[in-house]
């Protein structure tokens, strides 16, 4: 489907800068370097809505070969997989409302391009991305596999956190565009914060309702790339053990 970037209406606009500004006076300190990047070299502005293909695809290309594709919402499994293993980043169109600037039910374009496609501009993370939905598409019909899969998903891409400098920074897109859990992941003593570990991260549950009990941190976007042939390899041995039971 097509962005129709001719949809977005003057208040669309506004909404728009209202968040971008919200969370960018807050991100500073608090967001992974790579994000920050990122949000200049894809061209990222307040007083605009990016434009996928005008804006952000021509960059992401040059960058790493990634683009923004548009789709309706929440998508099937397979589909969402096969985008991403070759390099499409699914992105909703719809813009939430002046009343829903806090908590949505379900992820809207704020979220999904301000969240997520500045991290496109760090290959690493890409390249763990891409490998990642090839995995994903190979237990595709298998549930629990992919319940394991959006479990490693959730706890990086969405809600991840990395040291930086010896300091817990973030780089998860369902962080990065929430207002309350930016904050919270990194200075609440509510939460744990745990060593990246393949293992327990596929085995761990996640919450969508709140914000989360436990963060996962990793040391740099290398290791979570690297840590792919882990994933598989543990993956299968997990699901073995399942299927023994």
């Amino acid at each position: 489907m097509n962005q129709s970037y001719s949809q977005y209406t003057a208040d669309d606009q506004a909404v728009w800068q209202l968040l971008f500004e919200r969370q960018m006076a807050q991100l500073p300190g608090k967001a992974s370097q790579a994000y920050l990047d990122g949000i200049v070299a894809t061209g990222f502005r307040a007083d605009r809505i990016p434009d996928f293909e005008r804006d952000l695809n021509p960059r992401l290309q040059q960058l790493t070969g990634w683009r923004v594709s548009a789709v309706e919402g929440l998508i099937p499994n397979r589909a969402f997989f096969d985008l991403m293993a070759n390099r499409n980043f699914p992105a909703t169109t719809w813009l939430r409302r002046r009343n829903q600037l806090d908590y949505l039910p379900e992820p809207d374009m704020f979220h999904d391009t301000f969240g997520h496609v500045p991290m496109l501009s760090n290959q690493a993370f890409c390249d763990f991305l891409a490998s990642l939905s090839r995995i994903a598409l190979r237990f595709v019909d298998h549930e629990p596999a992919i319940d394991m899969i959006s479990r490693l998903y959730w706890y990086t891409v969405e809600f991840g956190l990395i040291e930086e400098s010896e300091e817990l920074r973030i780089y998860g897109g369902g962080i990065l565009s929430s207002v309350g859990e930016t904050t919270y992941s990194l200075y609440s003593p509510h939460p744990r914060r745990l060593p990246y570990n393949v293992s327990k991260l596929l085995q761990t549950p996640y919450v969508i309702d709140h914000f989360q009990e436990q963060y996962f941190v990793i040391q740099s976007f290398e290791q979570l790339y690297h840590s792919v042939p882990e994933i598989e390899a543990t993956l299968e041995e997990l699901l073995t053990e399942l299927w023994h039971d």
